[in-house]
């Protein structure tokens, strides 16, 4: 019995003094789930303090993986990820799943957790779904950080235009005929550049597999909901919360289209503020974590939640 105790204090200890050690088992943990309106997410929080909530962009679930063991965030924030359907080990849905009903999904999964208010960040799609949770429900949304969201505007330009269609319409045909891998590596070379799988196979090793696992609930879902999805002006006048408007710094030359979602956000949104990640492309975190926790924690900082 003493050697266990001795053992438990032991590791105990290796876990205090070599973070590595700790970090590992929390990402080997297995998610918890939640049975929430007829669909079931898995969800993990972690730390205490106050609640920040990440909701994931498109293709593949594990996207914010990289931001949960740096400093400036791990430790000082109850942090929520989850899987959204389709996703992972979450429910598989048939037929159409619109935005509305995924912030639906983030709003009932705070609720299931005790969670009234919360700094909430979303990137890409994710950063859709954030949006218009902060319409429906503005009293769960405290602040905001809106990372190169998936907003509804075409670049100026009739060759541009022509271009961002063209590049979509190779990718669909590409999912249509059966080759997910290839719409999958389309639509990320489309989006972030030819060189997205050095970051991701370095940072996030089996990604693309998932990406490839989850074709059907991107292609398939995903994409035409954003498509539907419906944001004017005056529901944007309505988001009065903090807002930070994140975008990468690489973006600006993969494609015209960031910066008109960027000035999209910092027109329409009262209380919006812009970052530019250096040295990122759409995989932003990816590529800089540290900058991107270091600046999140300094945000949500001047944006303190209250009444908690």
């Amino acid at each position: 019995m003493k050697g266990a105790t001795a053992f438990t204090m032991l590791t105990v200890l290796l876990a205090v003094t070599i973070p590595h050690l700790a970090s590992t088992k929390e990402r080997t943990r297995p998610m918890s789930r939640a049975s929430l309106d007829g669909v079931e997410l898995e969800y993990e929080v972690r730390g205490v303090g106050e609640p920040v909530v990440l909701v994931h962009a498109g293709v593949f679930a594990g996207w914010y993986k990289p931001l949960l063991d740096e400093p400036a965030l791990a430790g000082r924030y109850r942090i929520v990820t989850y899987h959204r359907v389709g996703y992972a080990g979450s429910s598989r849905v048939t037929g159409p799943v619109s935005i509305a009903q995924q912030a639906a999904h983030l709003g009932a999964l705070m609720r299931h957790l005790g969670i009234r208010r919360a700094h909430i960040v979303g990137h890409s799609s994710g950063g859709n779904i954030i949006l218009q949770l902060a319409v429906d429900a503005p009293d769960m949304v405290a602040s905001l950080a809106v990372l190169e969201p998936a907003l509804p505007v075409e670049p100026k330009g009739s060759e541009r235009l022509l271009s961002t269609r063209a590049f979509m319409a190779s990718v669909m045909e590409r999912y249509r005929a059966g080759d997910k891998a290839g719409a999958v590596d389309g639509f990320m070379r489309g989006v972030t550049g030819p060189d997205y799988r050095i970051a991701l196979d370095r940072v996030l090793p089996g990604a693309f597999g998932e990406a490839v696992a989850s074709a059907d609930t991107f292609f398939g879902q995903e994409l035409p909901a954003i498509q539907q999805w419906s944001f004017r002006r005056e529901e944007a006048r309505r988001i009065t919360q903090p807002v930070l408007a994140v975008i990468g710094e690489k973006s600006k030359e993969q494609s015209p289209i960031w910066d008109a979602r960027q000035e999209m956000l910092l027109t329409w949104l009262p209380n919006a503020e812009g970052f530019v990640l250096p040295g990122a492309t759409h995989l932003l975190y990816l590529e800089n974590p540290r900058g991107m926790a270091e600046r999140l924690a300094a945000f949500f900082a001047r944006h303190p939640l209250k009444g908690l």
